[in-house]
């Protein structure tokens, strides 16, 4: 028998991820088949290599699975490339070209259950909420927008039921040194069908905005995130949020985790800011709307 180690390491996970299942209500089906050790144990792979039942254990081959769905499935990471061709002028990374260190850092809750389904999360309410909380947003902060919308991941119509985010905001955020941004809800804009309904009525502008706003600044952001009510507070932990490497793709699932270091524990490391240097400032909201111009800094 292995020996048991007890963990003295001094912190804990805490899981900010949904559940990929074939039961998972998702515009997009999630289909997973499941294979068990005695339908493997004559697998092609094992014919391949004339490898019989008799050969293994009891009989008994490997548990696998088969996998179909969208790389938008589930708790995810969206890369630039999801939100179009081009960022701040120039052509958008896909996500296994994203820089690995904006994926880690200190984790900063916002607490917007208050908002209802189809309602826009705006700049002042950014400001409001970080007010509430005595904190000062610093570069590469990943920042968890929290609607409490992900209890009701798994139900009928779970894309329609969240409030969203605009481009104001998310550029907001973007000044802000933010690189990371997630939200515990189906999308990070408001629903399709507050959206479309606008559209309907001859509201321009507004559709996808906050996905959009990644052609004037380069971001990546969360969705469908879980849990955000089991975190110990607004601030005090590490996120965690490291995409799939899929080649050229645009976006790609994460085990989205919190490291809340317990008393005694090392403290959590800091995320160090890329090599090339600190994160783009860019031109204030204010001044963009002024001149329409886009971001032209250097991209790190």
């Amino acid at each position: 028998m292995p020996r048991h180690f007890p963990d003295r390491r001094g912190f804990r996970i805490i899981d900010l991820s949904d559940t990929l299942q074939n039961s998972t209500t998702e515009p997009l089906p999630i289909e997973i088949t499941y294979m068990d050790h005695r339908q493997t144990a004559t697998s092609p792979l094992m014919q391949h290599y004339g490898v019989t039942p008799a050969d293994l254990p009891d009989g008994l081959g490997y548990g696998m699975e088969i996998v179909r769905l969208s790389t938008h499935s589930g708790t995810h990471v969206d890369a630039p490339w999801h939100y179009f061709p081009t960022s701040e002028g120039r052509p958008s990374r896909t996500i296994d070209q994203i820089p690995l260190e904006w994926c880690y850092g200190d984790g900063v809750r916002l607490d917007f259950r208050h908002k209802k389904a189809g309602e826009a999360i705006e700049v002042a309410d950014l400001e409001a909420a970080l007010k509430a909380i005595r904190y000062r947003l610093k570069p590469y902060d990943i920042v968890l927008i929290w609607t409490g919308t992900s209890r009701f991941f798994g139900t009928a119509d779970y894309e329609n039921k969240h409030p969203g985010m605009t481009r104001a905001s998310t550029l907001w955020l973007i000044d802000q040194g933010i690189r990371v941004m997630g939200i515990d809800a189906w999308g990070w804009d408001r629903p399709f069908r507050t959206m479309s309904e606008e559209l309907k009525a001859g509201i321009k502008g507004r559709w996808w905005e906050a996905h959009y706003a990644g052609r004037e600044g380069e971001y990546l952001q969360i969705e469908r995130l879980n849990n955000l009510d089991r975190l110990p507070g607004p601030t005090g932990y590490t996120v965690a949020v490291f995409p799939a490497r899929i080649a050229g793709a645009s976006g790609g699932w994460t085990r989205a985790v919190a490291i809340v270091r317990e008393r005694g524990g090392r403290p959590a490391v800091r995320a160090a800011a890329p090599a090339a240097g600190p994160p783009r400032r860019g031109r204030s909201l204010g001044a963009r709307r002024a001149t329409g111009s886009r971001r032209t800094a250097r991209r790190h």
